[in-house]
């Protein structure tokens, strides 16, 4: 037995950024199995690789609210951690998916271990929580639709995507305890693919990436670098978010223009777009905010901006019960931005301490070797233009051993300053993804 081992979980949403694990499983063609001890394919190739499932069936999901307020609570504690990295570069996130890749991995954790990562969550019932997300998934799931406009009148079809997906890839020998490949299975949804870390590390590397390369859209090509999976790896999570949704009122392009946008770093031209409509609005002592829908109304993104950038912002929880309609003369920048961020040290400072040392109780895992995290590797990407929003995320967690008066004219909001933005599932408030835009001329790629 090696003297340390890896096991990286990953979440890609975004939900996504989203919850629970509600993807599909698209390796049937493997072996089922009981426990990590079926499936020895010897390879990593698609065609002879085994897939184990849990023997217990898909359940039905608890309440989703609970879910939603934990990963709203973390997204307001991390969003504060990340912007104080560097508070003049842009960042998204999606809360959602690193709370269900931690929330999946706390299903193996014991002690010490478990109670700190539940502290961090802002789990109040660790006993629930996983029935919990799977409630939150089924909801995300039934945002998903379209609409032939034409049949209005119209042109085009607008619509929701929002996928979200599980798996995970095992080492191939290792045994893997029942419970919890029975709760994964249930509550996430999560075969285990078989994979051989030992002998050819580069190829799981290769079949996990274009497993979530896939269900992102290619939004998110190569999310485990060169070098991240080694021969120490034993097992690995993955959760795959994808969104893209239409606005419900889509901005005319003919009506964007270059517009100035004031970044820390001073004025860059940017493209505005402008749109006057009927929009929930809220203000404050040196802040306003607008909501803005998508299509069938289960999404919406909030846009939040201060006078100035020490302007005190309220949160999204205070923000989202401040909404008053409103005519809106509504000015946005387009921005596509990304972030690639370690998470591990931001996760240990925020009291997840004893998970990333060799004390670590990740036994519900598996008994046959000790298992710690050895890092959190965050990346999401959103792009907001005209017609609407696409956005994935990915997580990795590479585990080691050991009101006013309504007033007569409309309210101009013009978005030329660094803004925070939270686009949320509108029934529970669950907070999919959020970042801060300061130069939204600064594209990812």
């Amino acid at each position: 037995m090696q003297r340390r081992t890896f096991l990286s979980l990953l979440t890609v949403p975004a939900v996504a950024a989203f919850l629970a694990a509600c993807g599909d499983d698209n390796s049937d063609d493997g072996d089922d199995g009981d426990d990590g001890d079926d499936g020895d394919d010897g390879g990593n190739g698609s065609a002879g690789r085994a897939t184990l499932r849990g023997d217990a069936a898909r359940a039905a999901g608890g309440d989703p609210l609970q879910a939603a307020m934990a990963v709203n609570a973390f997204a307001a504690d991390l969003f504060e951690q990340l912007v104080a990295v560097d508070s003049n570069a842009n960042l998204v996130f999606s809360p959602a998916s690193i709370a269900v890749a931690l929330a999946m991995t706390s299903a193996g954790a014991r002690g010490t271990t478990l109670t700190e990562m539940d502290s961090v969550l802002h789990i109040a019932d660790p006993s629930t929580i996983h029935g919990s997300m799977n409630g939150l998934a089924s909801t995300l799931d039934g945002l998903d639709q379209s609409r032939d406009n034409t049949s209005e009148g119209g042109t085009g079809t607008s619509e929701v995507q929002l996928s979200i997906a599980n798996s995970l890839w095992g080492q191939s020998g290792l045994a893997f305890e029942q419970a919890f490949l029975d709760l994964l299975s249930a509550e996430y949804d999560a075969g285990m693919e078989v994979v051989d870390y030992i002998t050819d590390a580069e190829a799981a590397r290769v079949a996990i990436n274009a497993w979530v390369a896939s269900e992102t859209r290619d939004r998110i090509p190569e999310l485990l670098a060169e070098g991240t999976i080694t021969a120490d790896a034993r097992l690995t999570l993955v959760n795959a978010i994808y969104l893209k949704a239409n606005w419900d009122i889509a901005f005319d392009p003919s009506e964007t223009t270059d517009a100035e946008f004031a970044t820390p770093a001073g004025p860059v031209t940017v493209a505005m777009m402008h749109r006057t409509a009927d929009l929930d609005h809220a203000a404050g002592e040196g802040w306003q905010a607008v909501d803005l829908p998508y299509v069938f109304r289960g999404l919406a993104m909030t846009i939040v901006m201060g006078d100035t950038p020490d302007t005190e912002l309220p949160n999204g929880d205070e923000l989202f019960t401040a909404f008053v309609q409103r005519q809106v003369d509504l000015s946005l920048p387009r921005f596509d931005i990304e972030t690639s961020i370690d998470l591990a040290a931001v996760l240990a400072g925020m009291g997840m301490t004893t998970a990333f040392t060799d004390s670590a109780d990740f036994s519900g895992m598996t008994t046959d070797e000790r298992l710690t995290i050895g890092g959190v590797i965050h990346q999401a990407n959103i792009t907001v233009d005209e017609t609407g929003t696409e956005a994935a995320a990915a997580t990795a967690v590479v585990m080691v051993a050991t009101a006013a008066p309504e007033p007569t004219e409309p309210v101009t909001f013009t978005v030329d300053r660094p803004f925070t933005f939270w686009l949320r599932e509108t029934s529970t408030g669950a907070i999919v993804f959020i970042g801060r835009v300061n130069d939204p001329s600064a594209t990812r790629g």
